[in-house]
C-alpha cells in the first residue's frame, strides 16, 4: 500500500481547528496485518483505520504505529466522513474484530462532513484499588485532588479505559506523567487510554486521554473513551448536580484544549444497561 493512498482526517474538529488526526485507507482486503502495521507506523498517527467492502458492510481493522487495537472511535468518525465523501450520506455497517457497529456520515454543507458512531456494547466497574493507587501515583495525584462525586472506574466500549475524575480544572490542565513507565503499566493492564476528566456542569465534561500504548502522550479527542464514559455515567445513574438525569444526553466533552488542539465530542445514550453509545462530531481534511 502506498502511503499517498491514505486519507488524513481530523475527527471532532472545532470548526477549522483541532480534532484528532487519523489515517483512513480503503483496501481490497484486511488480512495482511504486517503490511497494515507498517503503513500505520509510516502514517504516524495514533490510529489508522483500514476498511474493505464485505457484502453490504465494511470490514474494518485499526492499527496504532506499534500494535493493532480492537476499536478506535476517532478513526471511526474519520472513516465515516470518508465513506460519506465517496459514497454519500447515510448509515454504514462496520464489522470489527470483536463487534459489529454502525457509523452515519452526515454532510454539514460547504464540503464539510461529520459522522455519528454507535459504539460497541459497554460495561463498567470500579477500578481495582491497587491499580487506582498506582495510576494516582503515576500522575502525582493526592486523594484530595480526586472528585468524590464519581468513582475511579474501569469503563469499556470496545476497549478498556481507566477513568479518573479530578476535582479541579486546573489540575487537569497540569497533567504530567512519565511516558515509558505509563506505557508498560497500560500494556500490563490492557488499558487503551487513561481518561482524566473534570465535571464542570451537568452536561459538560473536560477530558485528557493519555494513550501511551498508541504512542500518544495526550489525545486531542477520544471517542472510544467518550463512549465508555457515557456507559459509566448511565451505569451510575448520574444526575450531575441534581439538575436532571444524564440519561439520553446530550453530553459535551471538551478535549484537546490544553494541548492547543480544541476538540468537541457529543455523547448521547439511552437507559438500557450495556447498550450502544452514540458519539458524534465534525471532521476536517488534513493535507498530506
Amino acid at each position: 500500500m502506498r502511503i499517498e493512498d491514505v486519507s488524513r482526517v481530523a475527527a471532532f474538529a472545532d470548526g477549522d481547528l483541532g480534532g484528532n488526526p487519523a489515517g483512513v485507507a480503503f483496501v481490497e482486503e484486511v488480512e495482511d496485518a504486517a503490511a497494515m502495521l507498517r503503513t500505520a507506523a509510516a502514517v504516524g498517527y495514533s490510529e489508522t483505520a483500514f476498511l474493505a467492502p464485505q457484502g453490504d458492510a465494511w470490514r474494518v481493522r485499526y492499527f496504532a504505529p506499534e500494535t493493532e487495537v480492537p476499536f478506535c472511535g476517532h478513526a471511526t468518525i474519520a472513516l465515516g466522513s470518508e465513506l460519506g465523501r465517496r459514497f454519500g450520506a447515510g448509515v454504514y455497517r462496520l464489522l470489527l474484530n470483536e463487534a459489529e457497529i454502525t457509523v452515519e456520515a452526515i454532510e454539514e454543507g460547504a464540503g464539510r462532513w461529520g459522522a455519528v458512531l454507535q459504539s460497541p456494547a459497554t460495561w463498567s466497574k470500579p477500578l481495582s484499588p491497587p491499580l487506582a493507587l498506582a495510576l494516582m501515583g503515576a500522575f502525582d495525584l493526592t486523594p484530595a485532588q480526586i472528585d468524590p462525586r464519581l468513582p475511579i472506574s474501569l469503563a469499556h466500549a470496545g476497549a478498556n479505559h481507566a477513568v479518573i475524575p479530578l476535582a479541579s480544572r486546573a489540575r487537569l490542565a497540569a497533567m504530567a506523567y512519565e511516558f515509558e513507565p505509563m506505557k508498560q503499566r497500560m500494556l500490563e493492564n490492557d488499558l487503551t487510554t487513561i481518561s482524566l476528566i473534570h465535571f464542570e456542569a451537568p452536561r459538560l465534561f473536560h477530558a485528557r486521554n493519555p494513550c501511551a500504548v498508541g504512542g500518544g502522550y495526550d489525545e486531542p479527542a477520544t471517542a472510544a473513551a467518550a463512549a465508555a464514559l457515557g456507559g459509566l455515567l448511565r451505569d451510575l445513574d448520574w444526575d450531575g448536580l441534581g439538575q436532571g438525569t444524564a440519561t439520553g444526553g446530550p453530553i459535551e466533552i471538551r478535549q484537546g484544549f490544553d494541548m492547543g488542539v480544541p476538540s468537541r465530542l457529543r455523547v448521547e445514550f439511552g437507559s438500557e444497561t450495556g447498550s450502544s453509545i452514540r458519539v458524534s462530531g465534525l471532521t476536517r481534511e488534513i493535507s498530506a
